[in-house]
């Protein structure tokens, strides 16, 4: 049975961010539609999600696509973490380096 696809029409952007996009030059605009075709299996259980949570369904796939472009960008995931750290801030804790230090050395690399 072959795999039926819907096409979506997808837009981002507020209306106050399309006002101002449309006062710019032909071709740029701020809010963005887009058509993406996907399997009706994902498509239905994306719908019954949106009911769920009582997210619209443009809601629903900007989040789930701001989500897995968070999860396949490494290198901002790294800065966060460096910012978080440095934000707490480094106290070095005797124990804690003690106990870090047996397991790098029992762990195969």
């Amino acid at each position: 049975m072959p795999i039926r696809h819907r096409r979506l029409t997808i837009k981002t952007g507020n209306q106050r961010s399309r006002r101002l996009a449309s006062r710019w030059a032909d071709g740029y605009t701020k809010g963005m539609k887009t058509a993406i075709s996907i399997p009706d299996k994902i498509y239905q259980g994306a719908e019954r999600l949106a009911r769920r949570t009582k997210r619209s369904r443009s809601r629903l796939y900007g989040d789930a696509l701001r989500e897995y472009l968070a999860r396949h960008a490494p290198d901002e995931v790294t800065e966060a973490m460096n910012r978080a750290c440095a934000e707490v801030g480094e106290s070095p804790d005797p124990f804690v380096s003690s106990a870090a230090h047996r397991i790098l050395e029992q762990s195969e690399w």
